[in-house]
């Protein structure tokens, strides 16, 4: 159970004030930590008056020492989901600053993106992204191979039949942090059942049961995947700086990520090669299914918070305030290529964006509808930890589709 206490910050004799920041983006040289730590920067840089303290760690390490932070004291300004399964409990507990919506009318928020970060008609957060579910491929290894991009799920198991011949791993899989696959779960039974998701989860969760024939139907989907060595060897113990490099060091012709990737185009860590070739598509089509191709797993994910009890509350709220003004966070996040923001970008689009960032664009102005939280998000964190460290066992054949779904079943109880 959450449980908040007073924070430590405060404001020294001197004036100064001391801003902690916990963030879970701990590669400051790239992607959405490069741009969070430039508005840092320039934050302390317009008011010196602030420092601003940084501590990052990876998303499962963030988690846990989150939980530590709100026994102990939580720094000023966190990142946060917003999801059912993170925000709910953290706001019950009183850990997050309730914020003003009406400061942020003219902020240029995508319409419906606070709805994750409200709870009982007040705001607690501010969404950072607008995720949506993709593979990532190499384009120029599937052209030297003639291999084409899979339009249904079939072409998609026939497809990493042909890359495992030319010794290839079709799939990189982050399996062992469990939420990956919790994702891929949902997209496949997003493509199933259309704009009928949300409810089929909802009910499950409500009643504990998820028996409903569609899910079933999606885990052995997601199975039959696993069956084929549509994933890596070893995918279910393997984490997600595991998988990301087997992509991007050319071992595995696809990843299965977010969009929040998209900054690989501009890595000059990534071989040229690799980087300029990077492209997307989104979970092919189920035979069946009623979600069409331009049906897309999408959904608002991380963003940021201020904690109730730190002591420089205002301060922190003016921080977060700046950073979301659009001329930050959202124009930097684009200039860097760390895919779609929760604001408006149309006007900082140049034309010289890289192709893979011309790609998410497209893909989410050609949607004709969108998923909403992966079905690991939507529920209690007793059911996004049961899910999530059970899915490895029902892909991998430890555990039968009827005991897994039976297990976190009972976790909504």
């Amino acid at each position: 159970m959450w449980r908040q206490k007073e924070d430590s910050s405060s404001a020294s004799d001197d004036g100064k004030v001391t801003l902690k920041v916990f963030s879970n983006l701990p590669d400051r040289k790239n992607g959405q930590g490069l741009v969070e730590q430039t508005i840092i920067d320039e934050y302390m840089k317009e008011n010196p008056d602030v420092n601003i303290e940084v501590e990052a760690l990876d998303e499962e390490a963030y988690k846990t020492k989150f939980k530590a932070y709100s026994m102990e004291g939580m720094p000023d300004v966190v990142s946060i989901w917003g999801q059912p399964a993170f925000l709910d409990e953290v706001v019950e507990a009183g850990v997050l600053a309730e914020l003003n919506s009406d400061d942020y009318a003219d902020y240029g928020f995508v319409e419906g993106s606070l709805n994750g970060y409200t709870y009982d008609g007040k705001l607690y957060g501010l969404p950072r992204n607008t995720d949506i579910g993709v593979f990532y491929y190499n384009q120029k290894m599937f052209e030297d191979n003639g291999w084409k991009v899979p339009e249904t799920y079939d072409e998609l198991l026939a497809l990493a039949e042909d890359i495992k011949a030319e010794g290839i791993i079709p799939v990189a899989m982050d399996g062992g942090d469990g939420w990956p696959l919790a994702c891929y779960l949902a997209d496949v039974l997003y493509k199933l059942v259309g704009s009928d998701y949300s409810q089929i989860v909802s009910d499950a969760i409500e009643s504990g049961d998820f028996s409903a024939p569609e899910i079933k139907e999606a885990t052995q989907l997601m199975k039959d995947a696993a069956d084929a060595g549509l994933f890596q060897n070893g995918y279910d113990s393997q984490d997600y700086a595991t998988s990301q490099n087997l992509f991007t060091n050319g071992q595995a012709a696809m990843w299965y990520m977010g969009s929040w990737e998209t900054s690989m185009a501009t890595n000059e860590d990534i071989d040229e090669s690799i980087r300029t070739n990077i492209r997307v598509f989104t979970m092919p089509t189920v035979e069946g299914g009623k979600a069409a191709a331009t049906d897309i797993s999408a959904w608002n994910g991380g963003g940021y918070a201020v904690s109730a009890n730190s002591e420089v509350k205002e301060e922190a709220i003016k921080f977060l305030n700046y950073m979301y003004q659009p001329e930050k966070l959202s124009k930097y996040g684009w200039e860097n290529g760390v895919g779609l923001s929760a604001q408006d970008q149309s006007e900082y689009m140049t034309g010289d964006e890289t192709e893979l960032q011309k790609q998410i664009v497209d893909l989410l102005a050609n949607s004709t509808d969108l998923s909403g939280n992966p079905i690991n998000d939507c529920g209690p964190s007793a059911f996004k930890t049961s899910i999530e460290s059970e899915i490895q066992s029902v892909t991998n054949g430890t555990s039968s589709i009827d005991d897994f779904l039976s297990t976190i079943g009972a976790s909504c109880k």
